[in-house]
């Protein structure tokens, strides 16, 4: 089986470097991007299997990046899960209606769990 790669475009470093882990961990690699800014740039250059996207970005917002990405012909396609503390429904309608696979909010799952998640929504997507 070959390994997926997924982006993780989060600007927190404690969960970049734990989740980071535990996802490596379990056989995928991963491509970190700290702001939306490189989190785009990286997604276009590397074209990953799956996005793991926080909404509250520097540089660039989560929702504008979400519309960049659909408006590429390129990258339109790539599954994004949104992990977030984001929980207002019309933030969780945009992002659907952005086309999310999945909207995660950080304060519901442990680390185990959001990987776990993870795992499964990519096992999905395959």
């Amino acid at each position: 089986m070959n390994q997926k790669t997924i982006a993780f475009i989060e600007d927190e470093p404690t969960l970049h470097k734990t989740l980071g882990e535990l996802l490596k961990e379990k056989g995928y690699q991963l491509l970190s991007a700290f702001d939306g800014e490189e989190g785009l740039k990286l997604v276009k250059e590397k074209q990953p299997d799956l996005i793991i996207l926080d909404l509250i970005l520097p540089k660039i917002h989560g929702f504008e990046l979400l519309k960049e990405l659909k408006k590429d012909k390129e990258t339109k396609d790539i599954p994004v899960i949104v992990l977030t503390n984001l929980e207002s429904p019309n933030n969780i309608q945009e992002a659907l209606s952005l086309g999310v696979k999945a909207y995660l909010l950080k304060l519901n799952y442990s680390l185990e769990e959001l990987a776990q998640k993870i795992e499964e929504l990519i096992e999905k997507l395959s």
